[in-house]
């Protein structure tokens, strides 16, 4: 077996990568990729440089994996910048460094794509040891493994035990499908004064004179298409003072190729488009992944990410809805804290133990986070 790298998505063809893969999952898609790269979201310009790779018996593919060089650590969300300050002050590199991840998506998933002959336990060992040897011979000082699916976390278990990676966990907040009927269904597994709240929150949107709709696929428009970039790039700046990390080139293409895995929610007020929130789902989960708006509006946020989500799979069958990164807010709408992994492996042994130490003091405290936060979740005693 041998390993082959790829400076482009491009040079790997749509159905051998998707094949290989045979996930729903829309983050891990050829046409996903390859929208970041070709619309330059994702480039050695802005420290993303690709070398995927590809695991080879002879010339018969047997696995591949998204693979990047970074110079930074931007876009990731597993936050690592005291590693490189401590390198920095040892006077070592801690840049580049090699990832696996989706950039830009804190989503967990599938991150290697397997051949139906092979097991994920088989060709591990053959992709870590051409890693090592990647990172040898071009100075990497690590590789990071970001939000594994299960399946992955479990083959990855007998390893990290070993010592050979070091494991991280984080707290997210996720909707749980419990075979509603509709979302009156939901809200009556809520404690009283929840269920009022998420009413009258409900209530203030359309008493602005707020409509909303869900829009899949070919159903949205050109104008409602250009009011989601309008209102995305308007809060972007507001936020952060500059523009978004995704341009307009990166969502037409997924327009273009992903359009059956794209959900818009649409928020008007007199005919304009005011508000809009765009998800990603397959069968089983839905996504929220990009918002913004064009004036503030009194909880229009909650019902335009999260409600509107929540009636979305209920209305889909769709088990679990992962409205993004962050916000104790969402707790008590009925999203619960759940645990998310990285994994990280630290060429130097010195560092690697350092790291170590600090990620087993960072599991305790995000243990007990996760346990405070499960006390302000909303459902009733006899739900729970």
């Amino acid at each position: 077996m041998h390993c082959k790298f790829y400076s482009a998505i491009a040079d790997i063809p749509p159905s051998l990568w998707n094949g290989l893969f045979n996930s729903e999952n829309p983050f891990v898609q050829h046409a996903f990729l390859l929208a970041l790269e070709e619309s330059g979201c994702v480039s050695p310009q802005k420290g993303w440089q690709a070398r995927h790779m590809m695991l080879m018996d002879g010339d018969q593919p047997l696995a591949v994996m998204p693979l990047y060089a970074k110079n930074n650590s931007y876009g990731e969300f597993v936050f690592d910048w005291g590693w490189a300050e401590a390198y920095q002050r040892y006077g070592l590199d801690y840049y580049p460094k090699l990832i696996t991840a989706i950039p830009f998506s804190p989503v967990a998933g599938p991150r290697i794509g397997v051949s139906s002959t092979s097991g994920t336990g088989e060709v591990f060992p053959a992709l870590l040891a051409a890693l090592h040897q990647l990172a040898e011979q071009h100075h990497y000082s690590s590789w990071h493994l970001l939000f594994p699916g299960q399946h992955l976390q479990a083959a990855l278990l007998d390893l990290k035990e070993e010592g050979a990676f070091l494991h991280r966990e984080a707290v997210q907040f996720h909707w749980y499908n419990r075979d509603y009927h509709g979302f009156d269904d939901f809200l009556a597994t809520l404690r009283s004064s929840r269920r009022k709240n998420i009413k009258r929150e409900r209530r203030m949107v359309a008493e602005q004179g707020i409509s909303l709709q869900r829009k899949t696929g070919a159903e949205i428009s050109d104008e409602e298409w250009q009011g989601f970039y309008f209102c995305y790039m308007n809060t972007y700046r507001k936020r952060s003072g500059h523009d978004g990390y995704l341009n307009r080139d990166f969502f037409d293409r997924l327009r273009t190729s992903l359009a059956s895995q794209l959900m818009l929610v649409v928020a008007r007020r007199a005919d304009e488009v005011v508000a809009c929130s765009l998800f990603l789902f397959d069968s089983n989960r839905l996504y929220g992944r990009y918002w913004g708006a064009l004036q503030e509006f009194s909880c229009l946020h909650f019902e335009t990410c999260f409600y509107q989500g929540i009636e979305f799979c209920i209305e889909r069958g769709l088990q679990e809805f992962d409205p993004g990164t962050q916000g104790e807010h969402k707790l008590m709408r009925g999203f619960e804290p759940v645990k998310s992994a990285s994994y990280h492996w630290i060429a130097d042994s010195r560092f690697r133990q350092a790291i170590a130490d600090f990620l087993n003091h960072e599991k305790r405290s995000t243990d007990r986070y996760k346990k405070q936060a499960e006390t302000f979740l909303p459902y009733r005693k006899t739900d729970s």
